[in-house]
């Protein structure tokens, strides 16, 4: 049965005798390697989606995480597709931002247009159909416009029917505007209206920012070039807003998938500077705390695989463990199992685990963290080989001591194993099948043939269910309060991190 190693240790206990750490240290060293070189270099992209979704899920300050991404946006050399995917969230979430700096500087928009009546027709086409004023985006500038400097631009309406309307008449009848020649209209004030592309009509049309998705790349390029090339602060200010406003985890899991390793390094050195380095400051009830105190110890590129692996170990150890089976399909799955046997067996030999524990007093905190969630990683991988059934889930739970309820049986069992419920729906389906066979001799033989089938289909039904119960058990468990249901499924998981955390916990007391 799998050790949980869930009693307190006895610090002094043993402290003269030989130590084991010497052989099972060796063969955490030899484990780590095997998964080191499976995770940074077999599934290195997938590890590294891994640590910036993990990445995520830490707290940072609003002001913290503005100067750390606008410390990366103005760093050189220039970030091209962080700087993209962040102009990119920002058309989405946030258009009006970038709407309202565009509005400004609206005379821009002129060859924007030029020689393009896919666009000219898209933004300048959305005319009231039911004859009102309520004209959207360029339409309602254009109507603006005309009507406020008809002396000067009316005549450069092109009409579709026979003759030309007005302005008293389509004042009356706005929706002759429905029979405006959009396309050659427009064509005339590009060549003969200027004033209009600075106009406060069209400006005002521009500030919703659905411009911006008439042709995403052009103002992608137009913006960076705001940035980059112009340097405009307002286009600078209106980014550090935005950032300020985010999430920090929706900013990660948007930008960071985009970055080349050197940058995420860089991100990496300088998230460092917004978490207590101290392994005192780790929250043992908070999953994601271990990743602040590592990061903030964070200091070369190379690290970077250190901190792959100990997230692989620890937050995404159900992955993990299959990229291990997927990868190890002959003799190398057998020797990590091998390895991950011995190292348990060094562990339960006497003290050996209160001595492991006082041993890591003496290493840096980052190695503490690694040993220990590789530690947890082996129980992960054992309960998902050998707890196979709900009767090897209870025993783990008694050797372990935690107490368990069945959560998927709310009546007392009886002295045979089935509760009374099950056992009066049993003897009612018994009746229901001696009715019916006693009524089948009344019949032709063919009926008493069906019958007797009946009563066998009863008996696999009931065999049925007996199965679906052991495969489908879940418990309620004292190592969370008995507040959640936990299946088989996920209770490798669940344990191991309970494990971690506990461990955490002692050692942290040890260092006091």
């Amino acid at each position: 049965m799998v050790n949980l190693f869930l009693s307190k240790p006895k610090w002094d206990a043993d402290a003269h005798t030989i130590s084991n750490t010497d052989v099972v240290l060796p063969l955490l060293n030899k484990l780590c390697s095997h998964i080191q070189s499976l995770v940074t270099r077999g599934a290195r992209s997938e590890a590294r989606l891994w640590l910036c979704s993990a990445l995520s899920t830490l707290s940072v300050s609003p002001r913290r995480q503005v100067n750390l991404f606008m410390r990366l946006l103005r760093s050189k050399p220039r970030k091209k597709q962080l700087v993209s995917q962040l102009l990119q969230l920002m058309f989405d979430k946030r258009p009006k931002k970038l709407g309202y700096v565009l509005s400004k500087r609206s005379y821009l928009l002129e060859r924007f247009f030029e020689g393009n009546p896919k666009r000219i027709l898209e933004w300048f086409s959305e005319f009231a159909f039911d004859g009102g004023s309520d004209h959207k985006r360029g339409a309602k500038a254009l109507a603006q416009f005309a009507f406020a400097n008809r002396d000067i631009c009316w005549e450069e309406l092109e009409w579709r029917g026979k003759h030309g309307q007005s302005p008293a008449v389509v004042a009356t009848k706005p929706h002759y505007l429905l029979d405006l020649d959009v396309q050659r209209t427009v064509e005339n004030f590009l060549d003969n209206v200027p004033d209009f592309w600075s106009s406060n009509e069209f400006a005002e049309s521009l500030k919703d920012g659905q411009i911006l998705f008439l042709d995403t790349k052009f103002f992608l390029d137009l913006f960076i070039r705001f940035m980059y090339e112009e340097d405009m602060n307002d286009v600078w200010d209106a980014v550090e807003e935005f950032l300020s406003e985010e999430s920090f985890s929706s900013l990660t899991q948007h930008l960071l998938i985009t970055l080349e390793e050197r940058d995420l390094c860089q991100f990496l050195e300088l998230l460092g500077n917004c978490f207590d380095s101290r392994i005192e400051s780790w929250d043992v009830g908070d999953s994601s705390s271990w990743l602040g105190v590592v990061v903030s110890r964070y200091g070369d590129a190379e690290s970077i695989d250190e901190l792959l692996l100990m997230n692989s170990v620890i937050n995404q150890g159900r992955q993990l463990l299959r990229l291990v089976r997927d990868e190890n399909v002959d003799d190398e799955g057998e020797v990590l199992k091998e390895t991950i046997a011995d190292v348990c067996r060094g562990l339960e030999n006497g003290s050996g685990f209160s001595r492991i524990l006082r041993e890591l007093s003496k290493m840096k905190h980052t190695e503490v963290i690694r040993i220990l969630g590789l530690l947890s990683w082996t129980i992960q991988f054992r309960l998902s080989e050998e707890c196979q059934s709900p009767d090897s889930w209870e025993s783990l739970f008694r050797e372990n001591g935690i107490e368990f309820r069945r959560s998927s049986d709310h009546s007392l069992l009886s002295h045979n194993g089935f509760s009374e419920e099950s056992e009066s729906d049993c003897d009612g389906r018994s009746r229901v099948s001696k009715k019916r066979h006693k009524k089948g001799k009344k019949k032709r033989t063919k009926k008493k043939k069906r019958a007797i089938d009946d009563d066998d289909d009863d008996v696999l039904i009931n065999d049925e269910l007996l199965g679906l119960n052991q495969i489908s058990r879940s418990w309620l468990l004292s190592t969370d309060g008995f507040s959640a249901t936990w299946s088989s499924v996920d209770l490798p998981e669940y344990m191991s991190r309970y494990c971690l955390s506990r461990w955490m916990k002692w050692f942290l007391a040890g260092q006091e």
